[in-house]
């Protein structure tokens, strides 16, 4: 693609990724098959191809965003699957990243929109407050139906309240808590406990520790380390995204591996090299990105069930972040046939759930298509349980008959752990 940036806009270094990116597509249209919003949409604005003709226009006339080209940016699952599908290697992600940014810093949003973004970004990284919120939510959720018509703002309010689990597990706070195993001590990690997680499913973080332990391996949850900084970096806030990434990249310096069992998180911390790549902090951040690693991939090469197979068929969600964001695709499987476990996988895997972070609050109607759409693919091969490798996915697809549980769960309960929740 040809583009028009002159010399002094080269010079921001900002601007020059995002030219070198644009100059990579070649519009072949490829990423159109494969992007969940145009196959629900139909439109070709809502495909990686024309949001990147969008994000050029605007970049390149060193302007304020467009109402338009936030509507189709704002769209953006940021699922990633275009980026597996490009044959040109378009490196749509920091482009995405960098548009986010760009409307975030020159765009008026409408005052409600402003309020619940700044609710969502105040709210979701702290579980503390997150299980506060839930707690509210669920008094709210049987007037959920009051909450009619087209209305923006009561779509949202109504996706908020379905989000919210019924019932509160236990609070989970594990900041600065150290897990050793019973035997000698094979490897050293740190924990990345995640938000979302601890207050809505801390039995995820509870397997991952005890399966570990059990294969040798202490697990540290440092003091210092909080968010991954993924929330408020997909919605344009970058200082505080690179602030959440320093304090991170300084609480996890001195252990074998940053293991992470929520791939969405996993796939920001991956990127913490890039991220940082100007700060003071950039070598120890490219250091930290260099060692992540998400659950399966530590799990491959030290997994061992001890009970025998449990004649469960589990349907494997492939999350996005994790196929398309790490590319990590065989692990997961690998792991759960190694335990014991018929796999089958749905038709059109590479689609996106809906989840995509706040995106089922924010853009709840397309949000919900895919959901229908996932859930019945996956029905389809007549599951016991679907597993995933992320929380956001895991709860976008709960409630629908059939139970969803962490992939770590159900090998946790093979390696001799307690069988997970909701599959009695």
């Amino acid at each position: 693609m040809q583009t028009n940036f002159s010399p002094a806009q080269l010079q921001n270094p900002e601007i020059a990724v995002a030219n070198d990116i644009l100059r990579t597509c070649v519009h072949c249209g490829f990423c159109t098959a494969t992007c969940p919003t145009f196959v629900t949409l139909g439109d070709e604005l809502d495909s990686p191809r024309g949001r990147i003709y969008l994000i050029k226009d605007m970049l390149e006339n060193d302007r304020a965003a467009s109402a338009e080209e936030v509507l189709h940016i704002d769209r953006c699952l940021s699922c990633l699957s275009c980026m597996t599908t490009c044959p040109s290697g378009v490196d749509y992600m920091h482009l995405v990243d960098h548009a986010r940014v760009h409307i975030e810093e020159t765009y008026a949003r409408p005052v409600m929109d402003r309020v619940l973004r700044e609710v969502l970004a105040r709210m979701l990284p702290y579980p503390a407050r997150m299980r506060a919120a839930l707690a509210l939510a669920r008094l709210g959720k049987p007037f959920a139906g009051l909450l009619r018509g087209k209305n923006q703002v009561f779509g949202r309010l109504r996706a908020m309240l379905d989000l919210a689990p019924d019932r509160l597990p236990a609070a989970q706070n594990l900041a600065g808590t150290v897990h050793k195993p019973a035997g000698a001590v094979k490897a050293r990690v740190a924990l990345l406990a995640g938000c979302a997680q601890q207050a809505l499913a801390p039995s995820i973080n509870l397997a991952t520790i005890e399966l570990l332990n059990r294969l040798g391996v202490e697990v540290v949850v440092p003091a210092g380390a909080g968010c991954c900084g993924a929330l408020v970096h997909h919605m344009g806030r970058h200082e505080a995204a690179l602030a959440a990434a320093r304090k991170n990249v300084a609480a996890w310096q001195d252990f074998d591996a940053v293991v992470v069992n929520t791939s969405g998180c996993g796939t920001v911390v991956k990127d913490y090299g890039f991220l940082l790549r100007h700060d003071a902090m950039a070598e120890a951040a490219a250091k930290i990105s260099a060692k992540t690693r998400d659950i399966s991939e530590y799990l491959l090469s030290i997994y061992e069930p001890s009970r025998p197979a449990p004649g469960v068929t589990v349907a494997y969600h492939a999350a996005c972040s994790l196929q398309h964001g790490q590319r990590v695709t065989g692990a997961p499987k690998s792991l759960l046939r190694k335990a014991g476990f018929t796999v089958v996988e749905p038709k059109d895997g590479h689609l996106c759930c809906g989840s995509a972070g706040t995106y089922n609050i924010m853009q709840p109607e397309i949000a919900a298509s895919l959901r229908r759409r996932k859930l019945d693919t996956l029905k389809a091969k007549a599951p016991d349980v679907i597993a995933a490798g992320n929380i956001g996915c895991l709860t976008q697809l709960a409630g629908d008959g059939v139970p969803t549980v962490h992939m770590v769960e159900l090998l946790n309960w093979m390696a001799g752990g307690a069988k997970p929740a909701g599959m009695d």
